[in-house]
């Protein structure tokens, strides 16, 4: 059993940080922070971990699905994103594929972020490593489903002399999927003849459309593959890096579907071609052991090209042609002084997009966005109270033909953290944030989706405010945690959906008005090491409450989710079994319920590097669930139920190969990730 009283110790020393001396429990694997928990991995979760993913599945973290197999992380709820980052950078997935384990020291998890992390982020899983100082290692992560086309294999390798280090990474990923289902039941209530309906008042039978939509078949293929190359040099008290990136699909991600309409055959057939190269600049400098000064520039450029096809009663064609810049930068500046951390920091982010749409949509559409963002905050600790507090401001700017907007907000965030006893600590936190639309829904554009309904933009939206409440209350014991959570969040003036009926018609846009979507919940996360060091439970649960008020509905909804996961450590058998409820929420006019999934998987490490992995995902279900939607509208009543039978009794095999020579380490390395993703294209 590790010793992290003694680990944490030497680990503030390292760090030279005034805010880290907590309270901890002799033995103990996890320490409690203001900002969240601190996990010290154990040898065998290091030593059966054949990658970052790996790794983070073991650690059983609440509100986060990791699919070893598919090398994916979801946050489970709707307060945010999640964000993976090493040595305080946010992380790619090949970077998470190419962790070295041997240099790995703590996983920081962060279920209440900081000012520093900005907009959208929920969860921050923070990867801490050693920096190699010589040697090699070169490794193989080849993962194929063997029950369905679908697999990823990568290479990766790393060369490290003195300060510098050089290391490249290659990923190819393809899929087939032929096993989706979709089966749609939706009805239409028109306009009376007299002309419409009094407000809230039901539609006669005789104004009333029901159609059955069905999918018959299809196929969703896929070949795309990326390579990175990166170059850091670094010492003692200063690091840079650079990294450059690139993703390219080698033939068009195409989807070909026959779906019927009340038994009548129609077809939708889709392809979409993308490349996106990026540039990362990463610089660190300590100063006077105490200061220490950060900047992260990142360039992205984003190509999108693409077809959609639908026949049938009116035929529908339309072609996207999109291009995307973008230039995000960061600068921070932190003080450690006596009692207390002053963080200082600024990012602003400019992105162009340029789409153009062709055929039965006849648009241009050219955006402008622009971000600022400044914060201030103080962490320090005083007796057994550990506190957090800042404000941070943001102005968002965006321009979209001859409309202009910006938005002011200023984000004022607040934690407490108070040691009850050795064992028990509450904690309480308070922010005021901001949400921002997708760049599409905030375009111009309208996509019909089918022959009763047309997604329209709304240009006119802006960003919501949003405030929450965070209440924990966590026991500690050598190989047991408990953590009792309350969450409450209001979204004033947020961006809601909306239907319009017109002329037998149905338009869904969004809008802000007077909208609110609020939401609470209540959960417990229990971890405990049943045969410490061997067998390991956690489980957590909850009950969640929505609140939606739109323009001209009032919807509420009570859900309980849920999750299970158990690890067992025998030599060089790893074995271990997940389970979660999905997510299921309410937001606007929708209920999501989000498929449940369970996972058993095993492994074996052979002596000269290799590793074997499998995985069973959703065993003895031949085919699951993996989506279920309720549309509510006054207008509108439909329930749309997905299942896919590729992920029934789907077995995958990985094998890792690590071969490594003359490895040292020493400090920290940091790697990157910050590029662009979101075309604005609008889709649906």
């Amino acid at each position: 059993m590790v010793l992290v009283a003694c680990v944490a110790t030497a680990t503030a020393q390292d760090e030279k940080s005034t805010t880290m001396q907590e309270v901890t429990v002799k033995a103990a694997r996890t320490v409690q922070k203001v900002d969240g928990q601190w996990i010290f991995p154990s040898r065998e979760q290091l030593e059966s971990s054949s990658n970052g993913y790996s790794l983070l599945a073991k650690l059983a973290l609440p509100h986060i699905r990791v699919d070893e197999a598919l090398s994916s992380i979801t946050a489970l709820s709707s307060i945010g994103g999640v964000q993976v980052r090493i040595n305080d950078v946010v992380a790619s997935k090949e970077d998470l594929l190419g962790l070295d384990m041997a240099g790995v020291q703590r996983v920081e998890f962060i279920d209440n972020p900081s000012l520093r992390y900005g907009e959208g982020v929920a969860y921050v899983i923070n990867i801490k490593v050693k920096k190699a100082v010589s040697g090699y290692v070169l490794g193989a992560d080849l993962t194929n489903t063997l029950t369905t086309a679908n697999g990823n294999e990568t290479l990766y390798g790393k060369v490290n002399r003195g300060r510098s280090e050089l290391a490249f990474t290659y990923g190819l990923d393809y899929h087939r999927f032929r096993g989706e289902e979709y089966d749609e039941q939706a009805t239409y209530h028109l306009e009376s003849v007299s002309g419409g309906f009094p407000a809230g008042s039901p539609s006669s039978p005789s104004n009333t459309i029901t159609l059955h939509r069905q999918l018959l078949s299809k196929q969703d293929r896929g070949l795309d593959h990326n390579a990175q190359l990166t170059y850091s040099l670094s010492d003692s008290n200063y690091v840079f890096q650079a990294k450059l990136a690139g993703n390219q699909a080698l033939r068009p991600s195409e989807s070909t579907t026959t779906m019927a309409l009340d038994d009548v055959p129609y077809h939708n057939n889709s392809s979409s071609r993308d490349y996106s190269p990026s540039l990362d600049l990463y610089y660190h400098q300590d100063f006077r052991r105490h200061q220490s000064l950060t900047a992260n520039v990142v360039g992205t450029f984003i190509k999108t090209t693409g077809d959609i096809e639908r026949d049938g009663a009116e035929a529908y064609v339309y072609d996207t042609d999109g291009r995307t810049r973008s230039l995000w930068s960061e600068a921070l500046y932190e003080n450690r002084l006596k009692p207390f951390t002053l963080t200082t920091g600024a990012q602003f982010g400019q992105r162009y997009s340029h789409n153009v749409y062709s055929g039965d949509v006849e648009a241009t559409n050219s955006m402008h966005t622009s971000d600022a963002y400044l914060f201030a905050q103080l962490q320090g600790r005083w007796q057994r109270l550990t506190y957090m507090g800042g404000l941070g401001t943001s102005l968002r700017r965006y321009r979209q033909g001859e409309r202009r907007q910006h938005f002011w907000l200023f984000r004022p965030k607040f934690m407490l953290s108070y040691a009850i006893t050795d064992h028990l600590r509450a904690r309480y936190a308070f922010e005021i944030s901001q949400h921002v639309s997708q760049i599409a829904l905030v375009s111009d554009v309208s996509i019909r989706l089918n022959q009763m309904e047309t997604l329209v933009g709304n240009p006119d939206i802006h960003p919501n405010r949003v405030t929450s409440h965070d209440l924990h209350l966590t026991y500690t014991r050598p190989g047991f945690t408990s953590d009792l959570q309350g969450y409450y969040r209001l979204n004033a003036h947020c961006n809601m959906e909306q239907y319009i009926r017109r002329d037998g018609h149905f338009y869904q846009t969004q809008t802000n008005a007077d909208n609110a979507c609020n939401f609470f919940y209540i959960q417990s996360y229990n971890q405990w090491d049943i045969i410490p060091e061997r067998l390991s439970l956690s489980a957590y649960g909850g009950i969640y409450r929505f609140f939606n008020y739109g323009e001209d509905y009032a919807h509420t909804y009570t859900a309980y989710n849920g999750g299970y996961s158990l690890q067992a450590y025998l030599g060089r058998w790893t074995l271990g079994a997940y389970a979660d409820h999905g997510w299921n929420f309410m937001e606007g006019e929708h209920r999501g319920h989000q498929g449940a999934t369970w996972y058993l998987s095993t492994s074996y490490r052979t002596p000269f590097g290799l590793q074997i992995s499998l995985f069973a995902q959703n065993p003895f279900c031949r085919n699951p669930r993996t989506n279920k939607t309720e549309l509510i509208s006054r207008y509108i009543q439909k329930t749309v139920v997905q299942h896919n039978r590729d992920f029934g009794n789907m077995i995958t095999l990985r094998l890792t190969y690590r071969f490594d020579h003359g490895r040292r380490y020493r400090d920290i390395q940091r790697t990157m990730e910050h590029k662009d993703t979101e075309t604005g294209i609008l889709s649906k």
